[in-house]
């Protein structure tokens, strides 16, 4: 079943805007536009966007997700390869954040125990 692009936005709960942006990055193909009337997408389209969104909620970014979508018809290994690119990526961004944490934990202690108000030890903390 094909669908016009306010359509297909409503049914999947973006703008159409959003359609459009993807067809510019070349995520999603544009129809022929026939000579009256609109363009009608075929219902791939609606499935080629639930993807997108999916992998966007996983943390991929559109180049990536670009590239997933290259490898569709590609041996399981080459996906694998970008998975565990991003999951190593993801396992980085962790620890950082674990040492962010510490980092502000340890701070906030200080302000806790801070007897003197004319000075705050997160403020002297990120003075040179």
């Amino acid at each position: 079943m094909s669908q016009t692009i306010s359509k297909l936005a409503k049914k999947l709960n973006i703008s159409v805007e959003i359609v459009r942006f993807y067809e510019r990055k070349g995520l999603i193909s544009q129809p022929e536009k026939p000579t009256h009337g609109y363009r009608h997408y075929p219902e791939e389209t609606a499935d080629r966007i639930r993807f997108i969104h999916r992998s966007k909620e996983l943390g991929f970014t559109l180049d990536e997700i670009g590239r997933l979508l290259s490898l569709a018809d590609s041996p399981c290994s080459q996906v694998q390869a970008l998975a565990e690119d991003k999951l190593a990526m993801v396992q980085s961004k962790m620890k950082g954040l674990k040492r962010l944490e510490k980092a502000l934990e340890a701070l906030l202690s200080q302000c806790n125990n801070n007897d003197d108000d004319t000075h705050c030890p997160i403020i002297d903390s990120l003075q040179p």
